[in-house]
């Protein structure tokens, strides 16, 4: 007998712990969700069963596991809307068939099922997706049936949620490390070390780094973190990042090209937020040119003179849509054998206490040398516990006064 309810409780329980039994987690998400839908098609006694994943864009659900019947193969796509599983998708609550017709679906129909039921899968509030299961054979789904489907739909939602997640972890990840420099460039004068470390519970943000030298002998100098974690974020920070190299070749002033990338990150990237650090070292690297918006201020060490923060104003981070009257820039000295440290609020932030503390730690870690060797001193002194948030780390040290 098909969709038998079973005898009393103790059937009811065997059938709840089979779809949400512990163990399944130990298994990867393909392999969970095979085994989920071998274990809803038994306990339920139907023939075919299937999950269906919801592709945003194109609006349309991929078949991600099948059990059963080959009439949908893995990848084929079916839009919102359309046969059974889209009809699920679009009223967005469980959908009985008792006797299906041609008009319901015709490809499951002309397989031979005969009854249907599915349920949409869930995350946030939204539908990701669709379980369904079917039988060849006429056949009355209970309230029960329903029950224990949208149960096991639950538990694939989590499982599709993680894969999610660490697909587009991986992804930005991808994306990030493509557009941080993966060697500094060979510039006169200086010496350049960075760090970049990802966060490990909100994920890859939109933290970056960059250096270029300008058509004019001018050395640009960037750091940066765009509001938010994962890829979005990170593609974002790749947009900025693209555009601000762009204004640069058009300004010689960093204030000017951070007004210029305000504009755009507010008509192209709006709902984002950024904050930007853009200095130009100029060509004989006895001064630096700077404009922060947002930005924490960098730290300069002196041979003979303790570190400290350069006292530049801050002016509106990017993208806020506030006006701003002008973009301030400031000239600083950069003296021979000083460093310059430019970084992320993820390497001073730290739950239960003000950034001040933070940066006044990093303060006291920063010496004048070369600048691997500083990068190098303050990740062990500040980085060895990791923040959640990511860590962008630039280090930029005056190798020697050049003469024309």
């Amino acid at each position: 007998m098909i969709g038998v309810q079973g005898s009393g409780s103790d059937e009811r329980l065997r059938r709840i712990e089979a779809v949400t039994d512990a163990t399944l987690s130990q298994l990867d998400v393909s392999d969970l969700l095979d085994e989920l839908l071998d274990r809803v098609r038994e306990v339920l006694r139907v023939d075919t069963a299937a999950i269906l994943l919801l592709d945003v864009h194109a609006q349309q659900l991929v078949a991600t596991a099948t059990k059963g019947l080959d009439e949908v193969r893995h990848g084929s796509r079916i839009p919102v809307g359309r046969g059974f599983p889209g009809r699920i998708a679009r009223v967005k609550q469980p959908v009985r068939l008792d006797s299906v017709t041609a008009p319901d679906d015709p490809i499951l129909f002309h397989r031979g099922v005969r009854s249907l039921l599915g349920v949409p899968m869930f995350a946030g509030g939204e539908v990701i997706g669709i379980l369904y299961v079917g039988c060849l054979r006429p056949h009355r789904f209970t309230d029960g049936d329903v029950q224990l489907l949208q149960l096991a739909a639950d538990r694939a939602s989590l499982a599709s949620r993680t894969r999610a997640s660490s697909i587009d972890r991986t992804a930005a990840l991808a994306l990030q490390r493509s557009l941080l420099p993966t060697h500094l460039p060979d510039a006169p004068a200086v010496d350049m070390a960075a760090r970049y470390v990802p966060g490990h519970d909100a994920g890859v943000g939109g933290d970056w780094y960059d250096v270029f030298p300008l058509p004019s002998g001018w050395l640009g100098v960037v750091i940066g973190d765009v509001s938010g974690h994962g890829l979005r974020s990170a593609v974002v920070m790749g947009r900025i990042r693209s555009a601000l190299r762009a204004y640069a070749l058009v300004s010689d002033d960093p204030a000017d090209a951070l007004t210029l990338l305000d504009r755009k990150i507010h008509h192209f990237e709006a709902g984002n937020l950024a904050t930007v650090l853009y200095a130009m070292i100029s060509p004989d690297r006895a001064t630096i040119q700077m404009s922060l918006a947002g930005h924490l201020q960098p730290i300069l060490a002196s041979p003979g003179r303790p570190a400290d923060t350069l006292n530049i104003p801050v002016d509106l981070p990017l993208g806020t849509g506030m006006h701003q009257p002008v973009r301030r820039q400031t000239e600083v000295a950069f003296p021979p054998g000083a460093v310059m440290v430019c970084y992320t609020d993820g390497l001073v932030e730290r739950r239960g206490e003000i950034i001040d503390v933070g940066i006044e730690r990093l303060r006291s870690a920063v010496e004048p040398g070369p600048a691997e060797a500083v990068c190098a001193h303050i990740m062990t002194t500040l980085a060895a516990e990791q923040t959640t948030d990511d860590i962008a780390l630039l280090a930029i040290y005056a190798a020697h006064q050049s003469h024309p």
